[in-house]
């Protein structure tokens, strides 16, 4: 897309009746990838009407897969954040607000928040109520994140009354996002605290400053061996950025830039002799396979500079000086080649406050995390419970592992064994073991999933975060 083009869309998706943090967002996220000059014209052309319109609340036809016969309505609440709320014909009282992953970057779309509908239908299909929020800005965000979930659930509430008990839901990033939102928005109503639980499934749980580390290991690494991010006769620039704040790289000559080094596109017995070493000496040394090295690479770039230029104005969160790199054929000259950086303490500690958990939790927390995820790790769940402890929380935290590698989703059985097993704690006050939520999976499969929906590993202990990611 030009980026004219970008920002005739971008005109044509602001509107004009209620401020909206979102549209700073959008003009600062839009500057990263486009001429100052342009965006300049665009600052100026927004100015004296920078506001989004709320879109009242509207029943519509519900997403793919919702239970039949739900009413569901979505809208635009008054920071621009797009939502969905999904009431079904046998609802049992309890609403699932859930907080995504990502995170998207640019201008949240509505599709966004109709995919979530979309992915997450098992709650509504398994008798709870759903709101979930698209978000009111792009980008790593974590405490706006956490304040349109809030108000994603208070919007429920405005719709249908108060729920007999509520449960925060977060996947992936979103999973920061929602044990942010538990420890900010803690205040009770009528004597009755807002959420009464918290489900994490998947979770980015390390917050900034140790989630990301391992891939600023992963741009220096590659760029020690393939040496074309950026390529030589580019202006070089601190891996740290991602990219520069008016660099307009595309995913597309990036995928081209790690297929020639490393033929990640190609089938393995096409690949030359020296791609098959650059890609076996890449994910040896950062400890990922090479179906999620693409993946990685364009979080590195772009989340980077959203990070560093959007969150950061332009400072380094991130460093590697003291890391000694390992799995290569020879680390000796590996650890030579690599850049060296030093974060800035400043960057470092605004970066934290934003987007790390606290472990300040006053209601029970249940963790679910695939063993084999290669895109969060499960080593994070180690850090979180550390964190929990830290924060007084930990005798409210139970946290159960499966035998999955795919991160975005395992099983329904899965989810709704976890809901369950958090509802009864919530209930009785008594705290389930990891064998307890293993041993409910089996009752809860004949519904959804009998044959191949449980895989819980209730022995299963995960290692340091250290033991994977060199500590900083």
């Amino acid at each position: 897309m030009s980026a004219t083009t970008h920002v005739t869309h971008t005109l044509h998706e602001m509107n004009t009746t209620e401020l909206s943090h979102g549209v700073a967002a959008t003009i600062v996220q839009a500057a990263t990838f486009y001429p100052l000059s342009l965006i300049g014209l665009v600052c100026f052309l927004l100015a004296p009407t920078a506001f989004a319109q709320v879109a009242p609340p509207q029943t519509q036809s519900c997403p793919a897969d919702v239970a039949k016969d739900s009413q569901c309505i979505t809208g635009r609440d008054s920071a621009g954040a797009n939502y969905w709320l999904v009431m079904p014909t046998n609802w049992n009282g309890t609403l699932v607000v859930h907080a995504h992953g990502g995170p998207e970057l640019g201008i949240p779309k509505p599709e966004r928040a109709t995919e979530d509908a979309t992915r997450w239908a098992i709650w509504s299909r398994a008798g709870y109520a759903y709101a979930g929020s698209g978000f009111s800005q792009g980008g790593v965000a974590v405490r706006s994140a956490a304040e349109d979930t809030e108000r994603v659930r208070t919007l429920f509430v405005k719709q249908w009354g108060q729920p007999k008990t509520t449960v925060l839901h977060g996947q992936s990033w979103g999973a920061g996002v929602a044990a942010r939102t538990a420890e900010i928005f803690t205040a009770a109503v009528n004597n009755k605290p807002v959420y009464d639980g918290v489900l994490l499934t998947s979770g980015v749980l390390g917050g900034g400053s140790q989630s990301y580390n391992f891939r600023l290991d992963l741009r220096v690494v590659y760029q020690a061996i393939c040496n074309n991010h950026p390529l030589p006769e580019e202006p070089a620039y601190p891996l740290w950025q991602g990219l520069p704040a008016n660099n307009i790289l595309t995913r597309a000559e990036l995928a081209a830039r790690v297929d020639a080094c490393t033929g990640i596109r190609q089938k393995p017995a096409d690949r030359t002799a020296t791609q098959q070493r650059s890609l076996k000496t890449i994910v040896d040394v950062i400890r990922i396979p090479e179906s999620v090295l693409m993946g990685h690479m364009n979080w590195a770039t772009w989340h980077f500079q959203d990070i560093v230029f959007n969150r950061l104005k332009g400072r380094n969160p991130f460093g590697n000086d003291q890391v000694r790199y390992r799995g290569s054929p020879d680390d000796t000259k590996l650890n030579a080649q690599v850049a060296r950086y030093t974060p800035d303490p400043a960057a470092l500690r605004d970066f934290s406050a934003d987007t790390d958990p606290q472990g300040h939790i006053p209601v029970p927390v249940l963790t679910v995390h695939g063993i084999n995820d290669a895109v969060a790790f499960v080593e994070l769940e180690s850090t979180f419970r550390e964190t929990m402890a830290s924060g007084g929380s930990l005798q409210r935290l139970v946290q159960v592992f499966t035998r999955d590698e795919n991160h975005s989703y395992t099983s329904d059985a899965q989810y709704v064994t976890a809901m369950r097993a958090l509802l009864d704690w919530v209930a009785s006050g008594s705290k389930p073991t990891p064998s307890d939520v293993a041993s409910l999976c089996a009752s809860v499969a004949a519904n959804f999933e009998p044959q191949t929906g449980c895989r819980f590993l209730p022995d299963y202990q995960p290692q340091p975060l250290a033991s994977r990611v060199q500590t900083r």
